[in-house]
């Protein structure tokens, strides 16, 4: 059924176009591009279209390639991102597997998703699953919990605000480079009772007192396999994030 494509020798196969969607040239790009995204986040960025001739859902197909081909990034069913296209059906999925079930969960998913759909959708296939594997990757560097396209991951703002941060810090030392002295020796002086032999005013010392907060240990997630809210488990009892639509 899957006839792999003789790419990048060394290397492993990740698309996977049954339905000819791709010229022979946009796989071997593609491979490329699938091979290095991969590497970056250990987790193997895979493609597989179908034509829908099998009259298998899109899902249970996913699910059996899974099984059947033991995907992971460095071992058999492991750290794996699976794009399906049933074009006969018009039909999209995405699935995350171990390390991606927690780092591309449901709703990154369908950020993906909702990304790669109107080039879907225009027959763009070649630029839809390019975005899929950069976008995907994008939204991995965070750590599970974190909502990516929050503003301030977002480079333009980040530069923004090191510089108001930056200029709000000069100010602050600035202003208190020549604090004006208020306090004399005759802050603290009666004239009436006190007997003054001589004048000087001695600086002690300032000190600042600091508190440790502990991280909230609640919040902290790590890396790695199979946790988080599971969209589906294929038969071989892998448990995988994911989303459909139609395209």
């Amino acid at each position: 059924m899957l006839v792999p494509v003789n790419v990048l020798a060394k290397d492993k196969q990740r698309i996977f176009d049954d339905a000819n969607l791709l010229t022979e040239m946009e796989i071997v790009q593609l491979e490329k591009v699938a091979a290095k995204h991969s590497k970056k986040r250990k987790t193997d960025f895979v493609v597989l279209t179908t034509s829908g001739e099998h009259g298998i859902d899109i899902q249970k197909y996913m699910d059996d390639f899974y099984d059947d081909q033991g995907l992971g990034y460095d071992k058999k069913h492991g750290n794996t991102v699976l794009l399906g296209i049933d074009i006969k059906n018009s039909d999209v999925m995405i699935m995350g597997f171990y390390k991606a079930e927690d780092y591309l969960d449901n709703e990154r998913a369908t950020k993906v998703r909702d990304e790669i759909t109107p080039h879907l959708s225009d027959g763009k296939y070649f630029a839809a699953f390019e975005k899929f594997i950069v976008t995907a990757d994008r939204y991995m560097k965070y750590r599970p919990g974190v909502n990516p396209d929050n503003i301030f991951f977002k480079t333009f703002w980040q530069l923004i605000f090191a510089l108001v941060t930056g200029a709000i810090i000069t100010f602050i030392m600035v202003r208190h480079t020549n604090p004006k002295v208020t306090t004399t020796a005759a802050t603290y002086r009666n004239d009436q009772y006190t007997r003054i032999l001589s004048k000087r005013d001695r600086y002690i010392r300032t000190s600042v007192t600091k508190k440790y907060r502990p991280r909230n240990k609640n919040n902290r997630r790590g890396g790695g396999g199979g946790g988080g809210s599971s969209y589906g488990r294929t038969s071989g009892g892998h448990s995988y994030s994911g989303s459909r639509g139609k395209f």
